[in-house]
């Protein structure tokens, strides 16, 4: 995935458009010497450019510098169906119900994939009255903890953040049927079905 937008893609969604590069500098206030610059790779746009420059391509920011459509598949709102993002600078962790770009500290965000739990990354499940109360046996240190358990149901996300040398537990509410999940800062993330 490019991590900014590419004179490639400003291209294809120029031409798509059926408009000329001199018709694109007319609408961002920019010479058309400079959009041929771009689409040839010689420069790039400044960012202060990216969002006239998008609303000129009716496309938005995000499908700019990705180079792909956000489309919203998600039609039934089933936040099972939801990806998970975690920044690898600052642990930043976002949740999406659609298809998204996501950039934190200046990096593309890829979605996560989950792993069933595994001997390491074991869920304790106990049900106490109307929540669940979860612990996971993994050390808390600064350089390798446990960031989150989440727990996704089709119509909700519980979401407990964790942080080094805590420990790795929380206590959720009981919904229905669903997938835990926890994101371990150097193995990635990983789930279990109850």
């Amino acid at each position: 995935m490019d991590t900014y937008v590419t004179g490639g893609i400003i291209k294809k969604l120029r031409e798509n458009l059926k408009m000329t590069q001199h018709e694109l500098g007319e609408r961002i206030d920019i010479s058309d010497k400079a959009i041929s610059k771009w689409e040839t790779g010689k420069s790039l746009p400044d960012i202060s450019l990216l969002e006239p420059l998008a609303k000129a391509l009716n496309v938005s920011v995000s499908e700019l510098v990705s180079g792909k459509a956000v489309t919203n598949n998600n039609k039934t709102a089933n936040m099972m169906r939801g990806k998970f993002y975690v920044c690898p600078v600052c642990g930043n962790v976002v949740h999406s119900l659609g298809e998204v770009a996501i950039s934190c500290c200046g990096v593309m965000l890829p979605p996560l994939e989950a792993e069933d739990a595994d001997e390491e990354h074991d869920f304790n499940i106990e049900q106490v009255e109307d929540e669940y109360y979860i612990t996971i046996s993994h050390d808390m240190t600064k350089k390798h903890y446990i960031s989150f358990i989440a727990f996704v149901s089709y119509d909700s996300i519980q979401l407990h953040k964790l942080y080094p040398e805590g420990n790795a537990e929380c206590r959720i509410k009981r919904k229905g049927r669903g997938i835990f999940y926890m994101y371990c800062n150097h193995h990635g993330l990983f789930k279990k079905k109850i």
